[in-house]
């Protein structure tokens, strides 16, 4: 039997082979042709004089960008490195490994080529105006690691502002992502949404938008208790709260409708589920406060890069399914099954935005693929080698988005299926073929 030591041992490894295996590649993207060259006579076609027809004919007409070039499948990952993974404030630069690792898995699960874009500025205005000049190139943009409040007026006025989808992952991927994993954990332990009692530790951009799109999926705000670095949020909170945190105060007026206060322990008494995305653990929440919970208790602790407390501890605490945002522990709770395969579908439909409805959507199709595929208190969600979550995610996002009157592009299911299969399995397909001729070198053995 695994000892708890050779557990710790083990959550430390992808972080020495990640010093390790950076230095080795120096990146993980780069940009290669999609066009063929048969010989130099080609360039007259891609570049000078040829290039100047398709030019011309979208200086005409603007929407023409998506038929002459790859707009269509662009998707800048923007950020200012203000708030990366649990690492805080380390800025743009530190921030790339991050960037680089989410256009990856862009590509390689979703068929979308994506660009790190690590801006060198932290001013509202300035990222604003960064993002809406970069329109002409992008089909979409992906915002991470921004910090809160900043993070929640830059994502409103991009959605207002900007003629192409803006999405912030940290905010909507996790909302997506968590919401599947609790609709299957509430299916697994015999629960109704609107029936539980839910705590949320942590207040930040993640908790705040998963606690809305929660709402949204039928939970009772009123059963719901939320607690930031003060403590619970409650009404008596709100003056304090509405001048700088506004989506906090908003939260404070509607949800805890008993008036809980306290700290972590207190929101959680009682509870069925409590969501964890506070700050890295292991030891900011303790065992004996999941024994305090009601029965059957659902732990999500999905701090980065060690979770609130260690799954096994909640566990022995009492907690019939634990969650986790590691991919080396089970059930993980990671934006990484949602993003690709909702822009596969925004993309591949030229929506406009990514609403809640489409969220919910993605959150559904993730969790009745688990729910397909046999639950159990280890196996919540598809993982990301399951290529099924990814395209289905693609189809009904986007039939979605064709429902709700935002998309340019009115396809059919099938015709869905097959542009998301065709972009999936083509990067997979290439990314094995570079592996295979050594274009990709083997990592060094340790």
């Amino acid at each position: 039997m695994t000892t708890k030591e050779e557990l710790i041992a083990k959550s430390k490894k992808p972080a020495q082979d990640a010093m390790r295996l950076h230095p080795f590649y120096k990146g993980k993207i780069e940009v290669d042709l999609k066009c063929s060259v048969r010989d130099f006579k080609d360039f007259a076609v891609w570049y000078s004089p040829g290039v100047a027809e398709p030019c011309k004919a979208i200086a005409a007409n603007k929407e023409l960008v998506y038929e002459h070039t790859n707009k269509g499948n662009f998707v800048a990952v923007v950020s200012d490195g203000s708030r990366v993974l649990g690492l805080g404030d380390i800025g743009a630069e530190a921030s790339m490994p991050v960037m680089e690792g989410k256009a990856l898995l862009f590509k390689y699960l979703g068929g979308v080529d994506a660009f790190p874009i690590c801006i060198d500025t932290k001013d509202t205005d300035e990222i604003v105006n960064i993002v809406k000049a970069l329109q002409p190139t992008f089909g979409g943009v992906n915002l991470e690691d921004f910090a809160q409040p900043k993070c929640f007026e830059i994502l409103d006025r991009l959605r207002k502002e900007c003629h192409i989808p803006v999405w912030h992952d940290d905010q909507q991927g996790t909302a997506t992502v968590t919401v599947a994993g609790l609709i299957n954990a509430l299916r697994y332990v015999k629960k109704d949404i609107k029936d539980v009692k839910i705590a949320l530790i942590g207040a930040g951009a993640a908790n705040v938008c998963i606690a809305n799109l929660i709402i949204f999926a039928g939970a009772d705000p009123g059963k719901m208790y939320i607690t930031d670095s003060k403590g619970i949020l409650h009404k008596d909170r709100i003056p304090e709260l509405k001048e700088k945190y506004k989506e906090k105060a908003d939260l404070a007026e509607k949800t805890n409708a008993e008036g809980r206060k306290g700290g972590i322990a207190e929101a959680m008494k009682d509870c069925d589920v409590v969501i964890a995305l506070s700050q890295p653990g292991p030891d900011v929440i303790k065992p004996e406060w999941v024994t305090a919970m009601a029965k059957d208790p659902i732990v999500f602790v999905c701090a980065n890069p060690i979770p609130e407390m260690w799954p096994w501890d909640a566990k022995e605490a009492g907690a019939v399914i634990v969650a986790t945002g590691r991919s080396d522990f089970p059930n993980q709770v990671n934006n990484s099954v949602c993003f690709p395969g909702i822009f596969r579908g925004v993309l591949d439909v030229q929506a406009s935005t990514i609403t809640d409805e489409m969220c919910i959507t993605a959150a559904y199709t993730i969790a009745d693929l688990g729910a397909e595929e046999g639950i159990d208190p280890e196996n919540l969600l598809p993982n990301m080698d399951n290529v099924e979550v990814f395209i289905r995610q693609a189809v009904n996002v986007g039939l979605k988005a064709i429902e709700l009157g935002i998309a340019k592009k009115n396809l059919t299911k099938e015709e869905l299926r097959a542009k998301a299969e065709e972009a999936i399995y083509r990067s997979r397909n290439i990314t094995k073929m570079l592996m295979d001729n050594d274009f990709i070198p083997e990592p060094p053995a340790e």
